[in-house]
C-alpha cells in the first residue's frame, strides 16, 4: 500500500470519528445514559442497531457519544507529555553539560519502571478521574519525546545555520526555540501519531479498571467492562465499543505510518 493511499485511508477513518464526535447530539438516536428496564439486553434490531445493555441503554448511542471522550483522551494524553518532553529535550540537547546529565539520569529512573505500573501508581495516589490520567501520562510519557528531541537537537546545533545564529549573537532562547526546535518537531509529531494509539488503549484500560472515566458516562473502556459479565448472552455490549477502539487506533496507525514514510523520504 502506497504512502498516499495509507494517508488517505487513515485520514478518512479519523475524519469519520471526528464527525461522529461533533455531530453526536444529532446522529445518536437515544440519550446515551437513558435507562429503559423494559429494553434490557435486547439483541441488535432496526430500533437498536447495536442492541441494548444491561440497563436498557442504546449501545449505538453510547458508542457515538463515547467518541468524544476517547478522542479527548487520545489527543490530550499525547499533547501534555509531548509539550513537556519537547521543551526539556530541547534545553538539554542545546545546553549539554550538567543539565543534559541530570535529565538523562531522570529519564533512566523513569524508564526503570514498567510504564503501566508507574502510571497506575500515580493515578491511585491522585484518585480516579481523567485529570489524574492526564497528570500520570504527562509525568511518565514525556521521556520518549525528550530523548527523541534531544538527539535531534544535538545534531542540529552543529549545523551551519545554528552556528551562524550563535555568531550573530542571538540569545540561547531564540536559537533553541526559533531556529532549532521547528526543525526538530517533525520527528516528535510522527512519533506522537503512533504514541496516541498507546494512550488511547491506556485510557480505555484505565476506565476498564475503574480508575478513569466514571459511570454512567459513555466511554468505550467502561462499556467493555460493563458488558464483560454478559459476554455469553449479550456479546454486542462488549463487541461494538471494542471494535470502535480498534478502528480509531487503526486510523491513527495508518496516518502515523504515512507521515513516517514521508518524513524518511525527506530525510
Amino acid at each position: 500500500m502506497s504512502s498516499n493511499t495509507t494517508l488517505t485511508l487513515g485520514f478518512c477513518i479519523l475524519a469519520f470519528f471526528i464527525a461522529a464526535a461533533l455531530l453526536a447530539p444529532l446522529v445518536a438516536p437515544f440519550d446515551p445514559i437513558l435507562q429503559d428496564a423494559s429494553a434490557r439486553l435486547q439483541a441488535p434490531t432496526l430500533l437498536h442497531p447495536f442492541g441494548t445493555d444491561n440497563f436498557g441503554r442504546d449501545v449505538l448511542s453510547r458508542v457515538i457519544w463515547g467518541v468524544r471522550i476517547d478522542l479527548q483522551i487520545a489527543l490530550l494524553g499525547v499533547l501534555f507529555p509531548m509539550i513537556i518532553g519537547t521543551i526539556l529535550g530541547t534545553v538539554a540537547g542545546f545546553l549539554g553539560g550538567i543539565v543534559d546529565t541530570i535529565l538523562m539520569r531522570i529519564i533512566d529512573i523513569v524508564l526503570a519502571f514498567p510504564f503501566l505500573v508507574l502510571m497506575l501508581s500515580i493515578i491511585t495516589i491522585l484518585g480516579p478521574g481523567l485529570a489524574s490520567f492526564y497528570i500520570a501520562m504527562a509525568l511518565v510519557g514525556w521521556v520518549s519525546y525528550a530523548r527523541l528531541v534531544r538527539a535531534q537537537i544535538l545534531v542540529l546545533k552543529t549545523m551551519d545555520f545554528a552556528v551562524a545564529a550563535q555568531s550573530l549573537g542571538y540569545s540561547r532562547l531564540r536559537i533553541m526555540f526559533r531556529h532549532l526546535l521547528p526543525n526538530a518537531l517533525t520527528g516528535s509529531i510522527v512519533f506522537a501519531m503512533s504514541d496516541v494509539i498507546l494512550v488511547l488503549l491506556n485510557g480505555a484500560a484505565i476506565s476498564y479498571l475503574g480508575l478513569g472515566v466514571q459511570p454512567p458516562a459513555a466511554e468505550w473502556g467502561i462499556m467493555v467492562a460493563e458488558g464483560q459479565g454478559f459476554i455469553t448472552q449479550a456479546w454486542w455490549i462488549t463487541f461494538f465499543p471494542g471494535f470502535a477502539i480498534v478502528c480509531l487506533a487503526l486510523g491513527f496507525s495508518l496516518l502515523g505510518d504515512a507521515l513516517g514514510d514521508m518524513w524518511e523520504a525527506e530525510v
